[in-house]
């Protein structure tokens, strides 16, 4: 599974509506979302037994995701091939909510991509995410965007 499959599951228009999403969801609050998406694992780090939480980690510490302001960086991490979502959320916002809450969210988009609604998926953790973050980190007046809201593909 590569590239191409991303591009059939997520089109342009797709990819488009993730982006304008985040950017209409940060402006409710002071958090950033980054949303990235991975075909598959890589050989060697699969044989090695990496899984996804941690490539996840990986990706949100190359990403920088924890380089805001506030702490209230969050990452959603959605690994193609397993269909599997993982969120890995700055210690600001993390102490505030904990493990459940994002397995909560991991699992209501991974219930929607097993359906095949990979869009609606997507967008209702986007939603779900900010919610918790506008009830944590409302918007200030004049806050910076400090991240891309374009989705990755990696």
């Amino acid at each position: 599974m590569g590239r191409a499959a991303v591009r059939r599951v997520f089109p342009l228009r797709v990819m488009n509506e993730i982006e304008s999403t985040i950017r209409v969801t940060e402006a409710r609050h002071d958090g950033q979302i980054r949303f990235v998406i991975e075909a598959s694992l890589e050989l060697a780090p699969l044989l090695a037994g990496q899984t996804a939480q941690q490539r996840a980690i990986d990706v949100f510490s190359r990403l920088r995701v924890w380089d805001t302001e506030h702490n209230n960086g969050v990452l959603i991490y959605l690994l193609l091939a397993d269909r599997d979502v993982e969120i890995v959320a700055d210690r600001g916002i993390h102490v505030r909510l904990g493990k459940e809450v994002w397995e909560a969210i991991c699992r209501e988009m991974e219930t929607a991509f097993r359906a095949g609604q990979f869009e609606a998926g997507v967008l209702a953790g986007i939603h779900a995410v900010g919610e918790h973050l506008s009830r944590h980190f409302p918007a200030r007046s004049g806050k910076p965007n400090e991240m891309p809201d374009s989705p990755v593909v990696l």
